[in-house]
């Protein structure tokens, strides 16, 4: 007696082809797992520096435009009280007029609070890049922070503030600049920030002068939804580069491989 197979061609055939999804899904995940693992690591050596501006030495100090300031990056639980609190109060006095503009009739938690944002603040992850004068006053901080957003390492602008009598002379630029030559140095993808769409210096600041775009990650306004703020970004063109090489050589070896 002859036994008739199991399965016809067309089933075979299907069945292989759903194995070979199967499998390419499997290497899919694989290679997001093993992305995921290696930002969790660069981003946990990022953090395990003392002192991320020890590596640019020669961007420690601010003088032009009648300036002579010096720059520090510190972790945020190491703050002392009473610059923790002039950063406090300049963020206050900067910031809550626009949370209270852009969110007075939503939801509280969307509202100004002041101790959540004291918590933000001190929080054990957060960084802070300060420029003092010479004689140790501040003058201007970035509450920053080496974080994955998603799939990506990133070094995430929380804050930038200029004390008014400092602004337009060029620090809040250089700030930034130093920001992004840290996330260089950490081999970090982006440099993100959020920006609310009604502060029209700070998007031209960050648009327009530093050539932030907007970030994938970015909510889109639709009919029923509108956001008050938006997400922006710079990519480290170097590390996207040898991710997007390496991407396209593991396609080539799967390709040749079938």
């Amino acid at each position: 007696m002859i036994r008739k197979n199991k399965f016809s061609e067309k089933e075979k055939s299907s069945k292989m082809g759903g194995s070979e999804k199967a499998k390419q899904k499997k290497a899919e995940r694989k290679a997001m797992e093993k992305k995921m693992n290696e930002g969790f690591a660069n981003v946990k050596l990022a953090n395990s520096k003392d002192d991320p501006l020890s590596e640019l030495p020669s961007f420690n100090v601010y003088n032009k435009n009648g300036l002579d300031l010096k720059l520090e990056t510190i972790r945020g639980p190491e703050v002392d009280e009473k610059s923790m609190e002039w950063a406090f109060r300049l963020l206050e006095s900067s910031m809550k007029p626009l949370y209270e503009k852009c969110y007075s009739g939503n939801d509280p938690e969307l509202r100004w609070n002041e101790g959540r944002k004291r918590d933000e603040m001190t929080d054990a992850r957060a960084w802070y890049l300060i420029a003092r004068t010479q004689e140790g006053t501040p003058v201007a901080f970035s509450h920053f922070r080496y974080d994955m957003d998603y799939d990506d390492e990133v070094l995430y602008v929380y804050e930038i503030q200029v004390e008014k009598g400092y602004r337009r002379k060029g620090l809040g630029r250089f700030m930034l600049k130093v920001l992004e030559l840290l996330m260089i140095k950490a081999n970090m993808l982006k440099i993100m920030a959020t920006l609310f769409k009604n502060d029209e210096p700070e998007v031209l600041f960050f648009k327009n002068c530093l050539k932030f775009e907007t970030d994938e990650t970015s909510p889109v306004d639709g009919v029923y939804d509108e956001y008050e703020y938006e997400i922006v970004s710079r990519f480290n063109l170097k590390k996207k580069r040898e991710m997007e090489e390496k991407e396209n050589s593991e396609n080539v070896s799967v390709n040749a491989n079938k």
